[in-house]
């Protein structure tokens, strides 16, 4: 190992897979032990590589750790942006390419403040910190792209009872930490060292086991029957005028299997017309929901006529009340960066509803059926304080997304896996529709209840459980992990003096 090591090319290509591996943490597969291995296998790789290496090694990190993780941008681009194979693959290859620097900047502040220093529990606790410090930045920079969290391999372990505590960042900021000190265990080769090790470990799961069963949140007597129709419409017909009517159609039959009373969820742009003009059209259908008692939730496109502005909205239809405007976009799929430059370069680039603008920050929730909702649409679930945000003083949460973007891919299943988080850090109830799967029922402890099959047309229906209070994650949001991976970088950059070189 240590002859292999010695060759750049080598280890630079352990750098890649060692990035790739991470996804393997991550639905469908959760081999989480893979995260705490890949994490801790940078920090020695890092350690190891002179100076001048740091950099070229977290680059290609980044690249396998994005490669591997966001591959289903491809088919994005190549079987919905109508790209050939060829420009796909080499947009998907620069978009992961420029995603890696990320990890090359989280390099240089490695090797700027820490390297070299002595290998020892403080390195890691500072390495550990810029782990996680980096996972934060990509939830704003550049508007976010918080996708492929170290902390999401974990939700089915004991250590997701951390989760209402701090969040998706302190499951990746144990994670990492374990997996450092098992490589400092490992390459030191002392008793003391692979004893912090597993006290490490036994205490972090130890203590998840313990408040596993711990309320942080109250159940209310109010229970809500929902019926999430799934209408597999596909992509290429939603905006195509000439299908309309069968797709509002298909919506209106699949709604009937509901039961008086029931919540329906329609999923993200269901109806392919904007509020206005829907309204007429949806009047039978919202006639005979009235009827049964029922109410209609549905995702829709809205234009303000008085400010020209379009958004990606959530409507309350019947039994309630309430608007929201999605607040975080998607690039390209839902505003177009360096629009007057790009647009109509490919059809990527000018791809159906791709002006929409944000919502406003503070928007009032959906009220139906007398219990408050906290809406998210599509991309906005990964957001883990914009989601704890909205929870407060909610019933419930739903979430509808568009997944035909992720085509058979792994990205629905990520995603998937990501609402569970949001459900888990607020110990409330979500409900998620989607176009083509996978919708779902996540209990308050980020388990699925139950879900539908992809690529079929479906209803799901199930009863929630009305929950009020708040988590400490929902109080703080990620404040203090912030602030500790801070102090974890200061600590471990004057605890110990650099080495001579």
């Amino acid at each position: 190992m240590s002859a292999l090591l010695k060759s750049l090319w080598m280890r630079a290509i352990l750098a890649v897979v060692l990035g790739a591996v991470v996804t393997l943490s991550l639905a469908p597969w959760n081999y989480w032990p893979l995260g705490i291995l890949s994490a801790g296998s940078l920090w020695v790789l890092w350690y190891k590589a002179k100076s001048t290496e740091v950099l070229r090694l977290g680059w290609c990190y980044g690249v396998g750790f994005f490669g591997a993780g966001i591959s289903w941008v491809y088919v994005s681009i190549h079987e919905h942006g109508n790209a050939s194979a060829g420009l796909a693959g080499f947009l998907t290859v620069l978009f992961c390419a420029l995603l890696a620097i990320l990890f090359v900047i989280m390099g240089w502040v490695y090797r700027r403040f820490l390297h070299p220093r002595p290998l020892d529990i403080s390195h890691a606790l500072a390495f550990t910190g810029l782990w996680v410090l980096n996972e934060w930045i990509r939830t704003w920079f550049l508007t976010g792209f918080p996708w492929v969290f170290l902390g999401y391999g974990y939700i089915d372990t004991p250590l997701a009872s951390w989760a209402p505590i701090g969040g998706v960042f302190t499951l990746s900021f144990i994670a990492c930490l374990l997996g450092c000190l098992w490589a400092l265990a490992i390459t030191r080769r002392q008793l003391s060292y692979g004893l912090a090790a597993a006290g490490a470990s036994i205490v972090a799961f130890g203590i998840g086991l313990l408040i596993s069963e711990h309320e942080w949140t109250q159940s209310k007597q109010d229970t809500a029957s929902v019926a999430i129709v799934q209408p597999n419409t596909p992509q290429d017909m939603k905006w195509n005028r000439r299908y309309y009517t069968s797709i509002l159609d298909n919506l209106g039959h699949l709604s009937e299997r509901a039961k008086p009373g029931d919540i329906i969820i329609w999923p993200e742009a269901a109806v392919p017309n904007y509020y206005h003009n829907a309204l007429e059209d949806l009047k039978p259908t919202l006639a005979r929901m009235n009827q049964e008692s029922q109410s209609l939730i549905s995702g829709i496109p809205f234009a303000n006529r008085a400010t020209q502005n379009y958004h990606n909205s959530i409507a309350v239809f019947a039994g309630g009340d309430g608007l929201y405007h999605k607040q975080r976009l998607v690039p390209f799929g839902e505003y177009v960066p360096l629009e007057s430059i790009i647009r109509g370069l490919i059809d990527f680039f000018d791809l159906p509803m791709s002006n929409f603008s944000a919502g406003a920050d503070r928007q009032a929730p959906l009220w139906v059926q007398n219990q408050i909702v906290a809406p998210s649409i599509c991309y906005e679930v990964v957001y883990p304080d914009l989601v704890a945000r909205r929870a407060h003083g909610s019933d419930w949460l739903l979430t509808i997304s568009n997944d035909t973007w992720f085509g058979d891919s792994i990205g629905p299943l990520q995603h998937m896996q990501m609402a569970q988080m949001r459900a888990l850090e607020t110990q409330r109830y979500l409900v998620r529709g989607t176009s083509n799967g996978i919708s779902a029922i996540v209990n308050p402890k980020g388990q699925i209840v139950s879900q539908t099959p992809q690529f079929v047309p479906a209803v799901l229906r199930g009863s929630i459980q009305s929950k009020q209070g708040s988590t400490p994650f929902m109080q703080t949001g990620s404040t203090p992990i912030i602030v500790l991976a801070i102090i974890a970088v200061l600590y471990g950059r004057h605890r110990q003096p650099a080495l001579k070189t």
